[in-house]
């Protein structure tokens, strides 16, 4: 993933920061518990693409 794409990424619905998952190929935000997939080294930052975080993930993202 391009370190100058991920700077300038938002989440498309609160446009918080995301933090970027390199095993799981995903893009988090924080705010609404969702991860966007990235796919071919794309981030597809549609709603109705992203899974929602469980809440053992959410939990592990605020410690």
């Amino acid at each position: 993933m391009d370190k100058k794409l991920l700077d300038i990424l938002a989440c498309p619905l609160c446009k918080s920061s995301l933090i970027y998952r390199a095993e799981q190929q995903e893009l988090i935000c924080k705010a609404d518990g969702l991860a966007f997939p990235i796919r071919d080294e794309i981030p597809v930052m549609l709603e109705e693409e992203a899974r929602t975080l469980s809440q053992d993930e959410m939990d592990a993202l605020h410690k």
